[in-house]
């Protein structure tokens, strides 16, 4: 073959090569792209605080290794930093909750890509309060009436409107502040009591017939609280009304994705299973598109 022509087809065949080169690498690009660099922050639901096991590093704040942040990280292949802790409140992101333990806000970035929270629940102790107070008034009245209600009226809302609410979107405008580019989702709390009274939980759940649809008419004003604070800071609200619903602490084991506060089956009543906590990280990972 004449010299010409033999370097016009080595010219061709290199030609060929490098695009074949070039499209391996887009499509390498394409297959395997760069993971999540995620933060999870919040209380013990996001803790997943009495589920096991239980992470050894921090053991004040009773967190799970098997919590909704870790079932996600573990899905996507995202890079976890969990800093979730029992009991925490919102002031807890500006403020170490325990000795040792930094302010929850100090694990976010400028290249943080993913913030999950679930929050509020213990600010003003609205949840323990609640529950507590109409667990004690259940048990005096025999399950009859609404003595919970009738004592202490519309004191658990008004607290979660003046106190609660603003709280939440300060929390987050600052979650904002230290990780702009990050998308953020703010988590509902899934149900804890059912729409109306089944005798039937009483013994698991000892609260009158007429302060069941009472507390979760509060949970549902927490929840709306938590939807008002995402959607006025450009956050994504994660609602578990629906999908939650029928899952209650009065449902059997299997069902229910919060443990009842007596004869339940968790180290920490009253909170997400390890059923719960998966079906919480599901359904976050379908609203945020990442399922």
């Amino acid at each position: 073959m004449p010299k010409p022509a033999l370097r016009r087809v080595m010219t061709a065949t290199a030609a060929a090569v490098g695009t074949l080169a070039l499209g391996l690498t887009d499509a390498t690009a394409h297959a395997a792209p760069a993971a999540l660099d995620y933060v999870a922050l919040g209380d013990s639901y996001s803790a997943g605080s009495g589920v096991l096991p239980v992470d050894p590093s921090n053991l004040l704040c009773l967190r799970s290794t098997a919590n909704y942040p870790h079932v996600i990280a573990d899905a996507t292949g995202a890079r976890l930093k969990d800093v979730t802790c029992g009991a925490a409140q919102t002031a807890h992101f500006t403020q170490a909750q325990y000795p040792g333990t930094a302010p929850q806000l100090d694990a976010l970035g400028a290249g943080t890509d993913l913030v999950t929270l679930t929050i509020g629940g213990n600010d003003n102790s609205t949840f323990i309060n609640a529950i507590t107070a109409c667990g004690t008034a259940g048990v005096l009245s025999g399950g009859k009436g609404s003595p919970c209600k009738d004592k202490h009226g519309t004191s658990f809302d008004d607290e979660i409107e003046a106190n609660t609410y603003p709280a939440l979107k300060a929390a987050l405008l600052g979650v904002r502040a230290r990780a702009p580019q990050a998308r953020v989702a703010a988590l509902g709390y899934p149900w804890i009591t059912p729409a109306a009274a089944d005798p039937s939980c009483f013994l698991k759940l000892p609260v009158a017939a007429g302060d069941v649809p009472y507390l979760r008419a509060i949970q549902a004003h927490l929840n709306d609280a938590v939807r008002r604070a995402a959607e006025e800071t450009g956050a994504t609200y994660v609602d578990f009304s629906e999908v939650s619903d029928g899952h209650d602490a009065c449902e059997a084991p299997g069902t229910r994705w919060i443990e009842p506060l007596l004869f339940g089956h968790s180290l920490v009543p009253v909170h997400p299973n390890a059923l719960g906590e998966r079906r919480v990280a599901e359904h976050t990972m379908t609203v945020l598109g990442l399922d």
